[in-house]
């Protein structure tokens, strides 16, 4: 398998809040709806069983009116440390954010990994400036 830098997207994001706060916007689904996804998008959520094993389906709605289903599974939760997902439909990844305590706030460390370096090679561009996106929109509902 080729390394995992190779065809993951890598980034973090200091928030002026402790995990446990931004944990809270990470594991409720009326939060998540208001930060997941890129400029523009908005979410319904369908289903959060927000635990290990737990589905994820929710669509997100383009500014042009396109829907996107998505199907995920959370893989891995350690509350205020931890939230893994894989998402099954479309594109195969895992997303992982780290909450690292930091200062007066936490560092969220964001993984998204492909399959494969072509896989990730093919989406770079558009995941970087979404991830980001996420990134940028996370401080404020957490701070909300």
């Amino acid at each position: 398998m080729e390394a995992i830098d190779h065809r993951s997207d890598t980034r973090s994001h200091f928030i002026a809040a402790s995990p446990s706060k931004v944990f809270a916007a990470l594991s409720d689904p009326e939060r998540v709806a208001r930060w997941w996804g890129p400029d523009g998008f908005s979410s319904t959520m369908h289903t959060f069983d927000f635990q290990n094993g737990g589905s994820w389906v929710l669509t997100m709605h383009a500014p042009d009116g396109t829907d996107y289903p998505n199907e995920s599974r959370f893989t891995r939760i350690v509350p205020d440390a931890l939230w893994e997902m894989e998402h099954l439909n479309g594109h195969h990844f895992t997303l992982t954010l780290e909450l690292k305590p930091s200062g007066e706030g936490t560092e969220v460390c964001w993984q998204q990994t492909f399959d494969t370096a072509e896989h990730y090679r093919a989406l770079a561009t558009f995941v970087a400036a979404a991830n980001q996106q996420n990134l940028e929109r996370l401080p404020a509902e957490v701070l909300r």
